[in-house]
């Protein structure tokens, strides 16, 4: 196919109203996942248009974070508390809750959605290549990169003023992960997301969180800026996909 006439995945997400100035705290956050410690002592407050990747080498940390934001799972003790003007959309790292039935893809997006109509649901479908007769195709047999624009879709239809991704790119191809960075570069709300994907990490991120054994690094600015602040202290860099 013509490299003109190749159709790419659109990712857009439109909060449905504006998020006011306190966005989150976090106080003194511990959590201890399989007699590990995953969380100790994590206290970070986030402020209105704040784009923040968790990093670290310790994927199993992020991931206990996120799931605790998302309020799935309770921490040993700390605490959080999201703004009252908040919404919040989370893309969990394990999607496969989500896809056991036998639903076709419009009924599954129609679950999630205000406006129940074929052609609305449709059109989100259709930003992220789903179209004609792929949408009645059952969830249950989609592959790993299918459920990955499903979940995303399902974010869109949402329209909240704060991102919450783990591993958003995982199974996608290269076209698929530049609609996300370009998603959540012009997203005009709140991320908190983590990737192993240099790029979407450099250019969507205004600072960066590192969680450590002992607490977090904290740092203001893109990747580079934080690699830079590392190397200029003799401090050990986590490595990243480039």
């Amino acid at each position: 196919m013509p490299a003109s006439s190749r159709r790419y995945p659109w990712v857009c997400f439109t909060p449905e109203r504006e998020a006011g100035k306190d966005i989150l705290q976090v106080t003194n956050l511990n959590y201890t996942q399989d007699g590990v410690q995953l969380l100790k002592d994590v206290s970070f407050i986030v402020t209105k248009g704040q784009k923040i990747p968790l990093v670290g080498s310790n994927e199993h940390a992020h991931t206990g974070l996120f799931s605790i934001l998302a309020e799935e799972i309770k921490p040993d003790s700390g605490s959080f508390k999201w703004g009252l003007s908040t919404s919040r959309s989370y893309f969990p790292a394990d999607n496969s809750a989500f896809f056991s039935s036998d639903l076709n893809l419009i009924d599954w997006m129609r679950q999630y959605s205000k406006d129940q109509t074929e052609t609305y649901i449709r059109g989100f479908l259709g930003r992220m290549l789903f179209s004609g007769d792929a949408v009645l195709k059952p969830v249950n047999v989609l592959s790993g990169g299918e459920k990955v624009r499903c979940m995303l879709s399902r974010m869109m239809l949402f329209g909240s003023n704060v991102l919450i991704l783990d591993q958003p790119t995982n199974h996608l191809d290269l076209e698929s992960i530049t609609a996300v960075n370009n998603g959540l570069s012009e997203f005009k709300g709140n991320v908190l997301f983590c990737s192993h994907d240099y790029e979407i990490v450099n250019t969507v991120a205004n600072r960066i969180i590192e969680i450590c054994d002992d607490g977090i690094i904290d740092h203001s600015g893109n990747y580079d800026d934080f690699v830079e602040f590392k190397e200029s202290r003799g401090m050990v860099v986590t490595t990243l996909r480039y």
